[in-house]
Order: structure tokens, then sequence, then C-alpha cells
């Protein structure tokens, strides 16, 4: 009697459980959304290394006050030195690589192009504790380490910014005055504007990598800033270390000692420390929350729909007082009348739900194949940049909360309308017109 009940009044039972349809829609898309976010930052942290340490050479505060007011030039020599990477790589021997880059050149330049320097001294271990890699040609070997050949190996922004129209592969470019030849391209890396940029410091697709050796040998230890009239020139032996770490276990345990050599070697606060493992554990921690947040801001919906429910109940209770009175003078019992009512309550609940949990799949996937969309739309799609994203990742664990949440709600709700049917006096509900 309950489910003919629903089917006879159907747009009735529609728009009743229409507030529990999209609550539930509602938790699954923001939650799918929230943990897709999440995801995506979470593994550009994982892609950057969760057991890397790096160590990072930094003007030390006072080196960036001015005397007077007027501009001035200097030399500062700080930062790391071969003699920290020496005594490092003798305090970590279990370390699975140890990675010296140095920074090199003020600008790069070929025929009338040039951009100032993103150019780094490395070695053929550093693909291993970054995300770079080769899409064309090679990366740095042993050999050119050991003859300190004149190669380069170019991110993918400075291949088609110098090379618009050429192939980069066995071409030149200079950094500075010095001409190397380019014999590698790396594949385009999406760090910009991310988290991944803050934790590298610069933009990937912009570098130059050559061998430490040339770095060394043929560039030296000076780098030379030019800026309208004036000019800064540092000189730093290692621009940045970075160290795998033998597990992820050890990661915290090697990253305090390391921190403890470098308090005792450089007093100036001219190093900085960085370790991804932490971020990704406060990212975990930050994205739960957000989740969490997420959660209940759409579980008021849900809240929105029982009460919605329990509502109409209350209304069909008076409508259908004589009903009830025939049915108690026939022989029905108060536990029929209840069941009844709550079988009706439970059907829209759960209906609801369901129609809800497809509703609110579709949605995650729309948002997902939407949003990157928006760059060309019509009208609104100047608002929007071009690498516009919005990652989704449904959960089941929201799927079967929200639907669960959705049918207790309606129980719950529907607990009080069955009662107070039940509790109708048979005499006065046969009265009732």
């Amino acid at each position: 009697m309950g489910l003919t009940n629903l089917r006879l009044h159907l747009l009735r039972s529609v728009l009743t459980a229409l507030g529990i349809i999209l609550g539930v829609a509602a938790v699954i898309t923001m939650v799918s959304i929230g943990e897709g976010s999440k995801r995506e930052a979470l593994a550009t942290i994982e892609r950057l290394g969760a057991r890397n340490i790096i160590v990072r050479s930094v003007r030390p505060p006072e080196s960036n006050q001015q005397q007077g007011g007027e501009q001035r030039s200097w030399v500062m020599k700080y930062g790391l030195t071969r003699d920290d990477l020496a005594v490092i790589r003798e305090n970590f021997r279990d370390a699975e690589v140890i990675v010296p880059i140095k920074e090199i050149g003020s600008e790069i330049l070929r025929a009338d192009k040039r951009r100032a320097s993103q150019a780094y001294g490395v070695t053929p271990d550093l693909p291993k504790v970054t995300m770079v890699s080769v899409d064309r040609g090679r990366y740095i070997t042993s050999a050119d380490i050991d003859e300190a050949t004149m190669v380069a190996v170019i991110g993918y922004e400075v291949a088609r910014h110098l090379f618009p129209f050429d192939d980069p592969l066995g071409n030149t470019l200079r950094i500075d005055d010095h001409t190397l030849e380019v014999v590698g391209v790396l594949r385009p890396v999406g760090l910009a504007g991310g988290a991944g940029a803050q934790l590298v410091g610069r933009d990937l697709n912009f570098d130059v990598h050559v061998p430490m050796t040339t770095a060394s040998m043929v560039f030296g230890d000076s780098v030379v800033r030019r800026q309208s009239g004036s000019f800064s020139a540092s000189e730093v032996e290692i621009s940045e270390i970075s160290m795998m770490a033998p597990s992820r276990d050890r990661v915290m345990v090697d990253a305090k000692r390391l921190q403890r050599i470098i308090d005792v070697r450089h007093k100036q606060l001219d190093v900085q420390m960085i370790v991804p493992y932490e971020l990704l554990e406060e990212a975990r921690k930050a994205a739960l929350t957000w989740n969490l947040v997420l959660g209940s801001v759409a579980s008021i919906s849900l809240l929105v729909g029982g009460i919605g429910i329990m509502n109409i109940m209350l209304a069909t209770v008076t409508e259908r007082t004589r009903e009830i009175g025939i049915r108690r003078a026939l022989g029905a019992t108060r536990k029929d009348i209840t069941t009844q009512f709550l079988i009706e309550t439970g059907v829209l609940s759960a209906v609801g739900g369901l129609i809800g949990i497809g509703l609110g799949l579709a949605l995650s996937v729309g948002v997902e194949f939407g949003v990157p969309m928006l760059p060309e739309a019509p009208l609104i799609g100047r608002f929007f940049p071009a690498d516009t994203a919005l990652p989704t990742q449904i959960t089941m664990w929201s799927i079967l909360l929200s639907f669960g949440v959705a049918a207790a709600t309606g129980l719950v709700f529907g607990i009080y309308p069955a009662i107070m049917a039940a509790k109708q006096d048979p005499i006065v509900a046969l009265r009732h017109d």
C-alpha cells in the first residue's frame, strides 16, 4: 500500500526526494573535486621525490640591504661549497644518490634571441632526483663529465624560444661568451605556477644543463646579474645539493642529521633545506581537512532533504487521516500504520539516494572534462587561463557514506510522521473530512 501510494502521487514523491537527490549528488561531487585536487598536489610532490632532501644556497638577508639608499655593486661569496659536498658524501655513504647543481652564466643567447640565464652544471644522476627526462637526443653522460665537453641539454621552453624553426639537436647556443652544442631536449614539465615550481624554485622548462666539470672549469664560480644601470655578482661554488635517502623511513632521520651538519658549517643563514616528504605529510593533513569541510557543507543538503521529507509526510498524515481511521477500524494495528509510513519515507530516501549517486557521478566526470574547455568557450573563455583544469577523483567511501546517510535521514525524519499517524484515534479519524 505504501508503494502504491507513492506511485499514485508520483510528482509529489519526486519533489519530496529532490532534496535527498541533490544532497547526495553534492556530497559525491564536492568530495571528488577535493580528492582530485588533493591527489594532484600529492602526485606533484611525490614526483619531486618523497625520499629527496634538498639543500639550497640562498643569499643571506643582510646582503639585500642597500646603504644610503644608493644602488651599489658588490661580489658576495656565500652558500654551499665543494667541502660541504665532500662532508655530505662522507656522512651519508648509504644515500642512494647525491647530486650537486651549480648555477652558471648571466644570459643565454642564439643569434638575436636572448634570455636571462637559467643554466646549471649537473651530473648524469640529476634525472633520478627531479622530474626531468629527455624527449629527444641524450642527457649528460659520464664521458661528458670526464672530458668537460661543451655540450648542453635544453628545456622545452628554451628550445621553443631559441629554435622556433630549427631542430635544436646539433645546433649551438651561447652562455655568455661560451658556445655549446645542444645534444638533448627535455620533455615539458607541468610545474609553472604550481606547488612543484615552489619546491624546485624555478620552472624546469627553462633550464639549460651542462656537465658539472664544464661549469666549474669554464664558467667558474661567479654569477653576474645585470639590472638597469647596476649589477650584482655572487660567488657560489654549489647552488644546490639533492640527496635521495635509501628509504622513506630514513628521510626525516637523515634530514635532521643533515640539518645539524649545515648548522655547524654555516652560521650566516645562507643555506636552506627543503624536505618534500614533510610537505607531503602537510598536504595530506590539509587535504583531509578540506575534504571534511566540503563534505560537511554538502551534508547540509542531506539534512535539508530530510526535513523536507518530514514536512511532506506530516502533511500527508493530515491528508490521509480518514484512510488511517478506516484501516484502524478494519483491524490494522499501530505497528501496521507505522510500517506503512516508514516504508514510504524509506523508499523515497533510498531511491533518491540512488538517483543522487548517478547524478553525482555524472557531475564529477562532467567537471573534469568540461572545465578544460572553458578557455575556448565564447564570451566567458577570456576569463580562464589556457591551462585551466579541475581534476576529480571519485571515491567509494563518499558514495557509500552519502547513500547510507540519505537512507538513514529518510528513516529518522520519517519516524515522527509515522508515529503521529499511528496515534490517530480511529473514531476521530473516521469523522475527519
